[in-house]
């Protein structure tokens, strides 16, 4: 809970009593002279008067549960108060907020509906001689009603976007969790079990060429386990302090390609004086770590070049291999379509496909943010 926030506003059940509680002291407020004026009615109806006004303004209460069924309970009531009462009370002020809050609910139709059921009403009061309610206080009172109809559906309208957004918020930031570990945990697997084979083929012929291969085993797992909390530390709780670990970038591919080497290939590393950005970073690492997982796995490679270079205002990123690539189609599980979407969150692309020589190129290009690279 971030403690730098000021007091939330009232939400619930509390919210919906204080709203009923003050839309009834207005009321009341209005129609005190019920109590001190001149009698105009015997105290038996203004008693009941007071009944259908205290009624009508608790109702208020359920309107959030039961939109529909308590905004018509509140028409009735109110226009039972005005064709009983003798004094002129502002009860109008709870069937408003009703219809607001139906509107609010997402009831379009049925606070259209009560709010044309409303100055229906009142028209017909006036012109069967009601004297309190001229033809400018009906013009007005349409006007109210309008627009607080306009502004519950507003209010509604407004809280879906928020819901949507945080919808797709989430489902991003699962995709984004699901490619970092599909990026972590696919690419030391890979090597691990490469480097198992390694160490069984080579265990009893050379021993000590086996030993090395189990070595390299327990080091790509430590760092998959490593990579493993840091990428899950993204679920942490939201009131505990980000993770201070730095994220990878081009300064640790030489640490990525170790253990590409100690499973029998051959890798070329150039990598420039680029001090990108921490995502570009990150998003090239990435790339570079999916693409080797892709040779080890797919490509039966013998040799793969990785050059890394700063563009105008970007990031360029090759990793070639003299293998066969994967299987017609991508085949499940290259990770292309992973590495295309860090691009493209940048605002970059990728392409990969087999070269004109034979094997495999995957090249990436990487716009450093709010820079034009043309």
């Amino acid at each position: 809970m971030d403690r730098r926030r000021g007091p939330a506003p009232l939400r619930g059940r509390a919210g919906d009593a204080a709203l009923a509680g003050v839309v009834l002291l207005l009321v009341a407020a209005s129609s005190v002279s019920s109590l001190i004026d001149d009698r105009a009615e015997p105290w038996g109806v203004t008693a009941l008067g007071w009944v259908l006004l205290t009624a009508t303004c608790g109702a208020l209460y359920s309107t959030p549960r039961h939109p529909v069924a308590v905004g018509s309970l509140v028409l009735v009531l109110t226009f039972g108060y005005y064709v009983l009462s003798a004094y002129d009370g502002a009860l109008m002020i709870a069937l408003t907020v009703a219809l607001y809050q139906v509107a609010a609910a997402g009831r379009l139709q049925a606070a259209v509906a009560l709010g044309a059921l409303t100055v229906i009403g009142t028209g017909a009061g006036t012109l069967l001689g009601n004297r309190d309610v001229n033809s400018v206080a009906l013009f007005m009172l349409s006007g109210w009603v309008v627009a607080m109809v306009a502004l519950g559906w507003v209010r509604h309208s407004r809280l879906a976007y928020l819901r949507e957004a945080e919808r797709r918020a989430a489902g991003e930031e699962r995709l984004r969790i699901a490619r970092e570990l599909h990026d972590v945990v696919g690419h030391h697997i890979s090597l691990i079990n490469v480097q198992a084979g390694t160490a069984l083929h080579r265990f009893h012929r050379d021993p000590a060429n086996g030993e090395a291969a189990l070595a390299a085993i327990k080091a790509s797992s430590r760092e998959a386990l490593r990579e493993l909390r840091a990428t899950l530390g993204v679920l942490r709780q939201a009131d505990e302090e980000a993770p201070t670990a730095p994220a990878p970038g081009l300064d640790r591919i030489g640490e990525l390609v170790a253990p590409a080497r100690s499973a029998g290939l051959t890798v070329h590393v150039s990598v420039g004086d680029a001090a990108p950005p921490a995502e570009v970073g990150l998003a090239a690492y990435r790339i570079v770590q999916e693409s080797i997982t892709n040779v080890v796995r797919h490509a039966a490679a013998s040799e793969v070049t990785v050059n890394v270079e700063t563009g105008r205002g970007e990031l360029l990123v090759e990793v070639a291999d003299d293998g066969r690539g994967p299987a017609a189609g991508g085949g499940p599980g290259s990770g292309v379509g992973g590495m295309r979407e860090r691009a493209r969150a940048l605002g970059g692309e990728l392409t990969a496909g087999g070269r004109p020589g034979g094997g495999y190129l995957v090249r990436a290009r990487l716009p450093y943010p709010n820079e034009d690279p043309s």
